[in-house]
């Protein structure tokens, strides 16, 4: 029997590894743009299993952000920190409500249309920061204290300090990772596929795909909403462009440029598109052309989205190594298709029968 390994695979714990232990060799700027990475590589997560999933082109995920990252700022008190406990909750609740709301409506729409609804839909959560004082206004509002992990008196965990804000935010990273990865190889994950190649089929197959797409919708909003919370514990202030659709944007870029489908692509497209734009906007680097960052920023976009059709982890992209195990037989070395079907919850004969296989 033979198994093949990917590089992937073996990227994605030494990558961990190194990330884990960077706060203690990164200097206080180094660190921050690191931890501002992670928030973005989970905010390009969650709009992975939209994109990449089921087929769901949103230009209005970064409400979801928004409103995470508001609700978090506006439920911590002025004079102490908040209580992840119960805080996680009720950031992650408004977003979720939010996208079943308007979910309902922007799902039974498709293509074009699709994405029109949902830029529509984040504009009006815009409007609602921005003009009004709820929030701040178009100013703002701040966050005082970072949360922590407290049970009665007692603290668990308090992320104050850098390196320990920093390790928080890669765990949240990591765990978000790991449950869309058995999300994606289960039997929803399976059906989400289909629907993304084939929704016609899928329905005639007997598949309720609008459940499926609705609980997708949901679910990345949550996780966007997490990422939003991450976001406003970092820099400790909240403005209604964390809303607006350049941010949408920004993070469908970063899907695409990472690869579609793919949530170690995800994590790619984070990490180049902030990077691209730390080092373009570095007066250091370009001198007085940085003032015009969005130039050279456009055109790289452009010049990466041409010479990589798939993304930056369509790199790894190579044969993976072979290794031959101790069993032997033609039964043993038969082409792994049924071991994956059964792992992921392989769909009826008439529905597509590709399986999404996520890539660390």
């Amino acid at each position: 029997m033979r198994y093949r390994i990917r590089p992937a695979l073996l990227l994605a714990p030494a990558g961990l590894l190194l990330a884990a232990l960077a706060p203690w060799v990164l200097d206080g700027y180094h660190a921050g743009l690191a931890i501002k990475i992670m928030i973005y590589a989970l905010f390009a997560l969650s709009l992975q299993l939209l994109v990449g999933g089921a087929g769901l082109i949103s230009l209005g995920h970064a409400a979801f952000f928004g409103i995470g990252a508001y609700a978090a700022a506006l439920l911590s008190p002025e004079s102490g920190p908040a209580n992840f406990f119960w805080l996680i909750p009720c950031v992650v609740a408004p977003a979720m409500a939010y996208a079943a709301l308007t979910g309902a409506l922007a799902l039974r729409t498709r293509g074009i249309y699709f994405i029109m609804i949902t830029l529509a839909f984040a504009q009006m959560a815009y409007y609602v920061f921005h003009d009004t004082e709820a929030g701040g206004g178009s100013d703002g509002i701040y966050l005082y204290f970072r949360p922590e992990w407290r049970i009665g008196g007692h603290t668990l965990l308090n992320v104050d300090g850098p390196h320990a804000f920093y390790l928080f935010t890669l765990a949240v990273l990591a765990l978000a990772w790991l449950f869309l990865a058995m999300l994606m190889r289960s039997r929803f994950g399976a059906a989400l596929t289909g629907i993304r190649i084939n929704e016609q089929r899928m329905r005639a197959a007997g598949y309720a795909t609008f459940s499926y797409k609705f609980t997708a919708y949901v679910l990345a909003a949550g996780l966007a909403a997490l990422a939003g919370m991450l976001y406003a514990a970092k820099d400790g202030f909240v403005n209604p462009e964390l809303l607006a659709w350049e941010q949408s944007g920004l993070v469908l870029l970063m899907v695409i440029l990472g690869g579609l489908g793919r949530l170690g692509g995800a994590v790619a497209g984070a990490a180049a598109l902030t990077l691209l734009q730390e080092a373009f906007q570095s007066e250091a680097l370009f001198g007085g052309l940085a003032s015009h960052w969005h130039l050279p920023f456009g055109l790289s976009i452009i010049a990466l989205v041409a010479l990589l059709p798939r993304g930056l982890a369509g790199l790894l992209d190579r044969p993976g190594v072979r290794i031959a195990s101790g069993a032997s037989g033609s039964a043993g070395s038969a082409a792994p298709g049924p071991r994956s079907a059964g792992r992921t919850g392989a769909a009826p004969e008439s529905a597509p029968q590709t399986t999404y296989r996520p890539q660390p």
